[in-house]
């Protein structure tokens, strides 16, 4: 089988997730080979957290879950994207559907999503 080119990422490479059904772009996020071998052994997205420095199953507090349905592969082997089913309905931890819940318009970022959950009730600690 052809392999990823971590090497050009320094170990990280980056991950599109796009809704399966809808195209929507979901997230960006980071994977390294250990998180690579993970969601193609369990089926589940699984990532490289850069800020806590650990490996991650999606979902892994809120339910959330992403199933993956299908992945691409760029032309380089140094990006991926992860066609998923979303759990939960949501994939930002702030509580959107999509981390990209913000529009510019105006040099402002302005809110264009309504939450789907609250995080202090979802991610309580």
């Amino acid at each position: 089988m052809d392999t990823l080119s971590f090497d050009k990422g320094g170990g990280l490479l980056p991950a599109i997730v796009q809704d399966f059904a809808s195209g929507e772009v979901l997230m960006l996020a980071y994977i390294n080979e250990e998180a690579w071998r993970k969601t193609k052994e369990t089926g589940k997205a699984h990532y490289w957290s850069r800020s806590r420095n650990k490996l991650w199953l999606k979902g892994e507090s809120s339910g959330h879950v992403q199933l993956v349905k299908e992945i691409l592969v760029d032309c380089d082997a140094d990006t991926v994207v992860y066609r998923v089913e979303q759990l939960g309905g949501a994939a930002c931890h702030k509580g959107y559907r999509s981390c990209f819940f913000r529009q510019v318009r105006d040099n402002d970022f302005v809110i264009n999503e309504k939450p789907v959950f609250d995080p202090g009730e979802v991610y309580k600690k």
